[in-house]
């Protein structure tokens, strides 16, 4: 098992984005897996073992307090975000945890500038923060859709027009110096794509209509962004091109198998934490003579 892990390791370091990297999603990156380096069964028990381990860097994470850890997920629509989330945190403790999900921006948050809201949310010091989408909306369906950008209080942005080139590559800096600045003060930014195909994505939403239990989840709207397909893909790609980094690195996951999908991201947050070399804080002589004397004491209770 151990061999396994250490092979699951080595493949997801392939789903890495470099920095700089012209990403091509067609060309580069697969949806599916080829099942070559293990069935199902293995890499449900593999993934119950990642689930230990993560729990494990939880609480040491915790208990040293300098760190954080945010973790970013995106993908298409019935990709399995929830799910995996669902999944992938089971065994840590959930005051711990703080999972966000963003929807259409506020009033409120209008009248501020993009990354206002996400900053808000960010965890603090020994905690994990999960953003279901997050700031990267801002430069995928704001790019597939720009008019939604004049909705925003930005100066000089009067017409599309104004929405170039120089105006996203201009975001993509913003958000990368965001980013830096994060990991700059102690908080482990991962960024998870996770990539479902058109066919696939076909599927989930037919069992969305057909199973009862599964309605609530479709919205008609998902039909009209579906029919934007190639506009959202190469989003993604001029996304992930501009903005995967040393500090924050973009990680594209295949998600037409879902077990498979969460298996690879749970390999993925276990190696980067270990990145971070966490370990209980270290007593004082003080300290360990208060434990002695404390220990006296309760043994000394009738």
């Amino acid at each position: 098992m151990a061999k396994d892990f250490s092979k699951l390791l080595k493949y997801a370091e392939t789903l890495k984005v470099k920095p700089k990297q012209q990403v091509d999603l067609k060309k580069h990156f697969h949806t599916d897996y080829d099942h070559k380096m293990l069935s199902q069964e293995e890499g449900e028990e593999l993934l119950q073992l990642g689930i230990v381990k993560l729990s494990e860097m939880q609480d040491k994470l915790y208990a040293s307090g300098h760190h954080s850890v945010l973790i970013i997920f995106q993908a298409m629509d019935a990709a399995g975000k929830d799910s995996t989330i669902k999944h992938i945190m089971t065994g840590l403790n959930p005051q711990g945890v703080k999972v966000v999900s963003f929807k259409t921006p506020t009033k409120t948050e209008l009248a501020h500038d993009y990354l206002w809201r996400h900053y808000i949310e960010l965890p603090a010091a020994g905690q994990i923060g999960i953003f279901n989408r997050s700031h990267y909306e801002n430069v995928l369906v704001t790019r597939v859709h720009p008019e939604f950008i004049l909705n925003e209080t930005i100066p000089g942005v009067s017409s599309l027009k104004d929405i170039n080139q120089k105006f996203w590559d201009k975001r993509f800096n913003q958000i990368n110096n965001f980013e830096e600045h994060l990991s700059d003060n102690g908080t482990l930014v991962l960024k998870f794509f996770l990539h479902v195909s058109k066919k696939e994505q076909k599927k989930r939403f037919m069992e969305r209509i057909d199973n009862p239990s599964k309605n609530w989840k479709f919205s008609i709207g998902d039909i009209g962004e579906r029919a934007r397909w190639k506009d959202y893909q190469l989003a993604y790609g001029d996304m992930l091109s501009n903005t995967s980094t040393k500090h924050a690195p973009w990680f594209v996951v295949p998600a037409d198998d879902k077990w498979f999908m969460r298996l690879c991201i749970a390999a993925i947050i276990y190696k980067e934490f270990e990145k971070l070399n966490l370990k209980y804080p270290v007593i004082t002589t003080e300290q360990k003579a208060d434990l002695a004397k404390a220990k006296v004491q309760l043994n000394a209770e009738k």
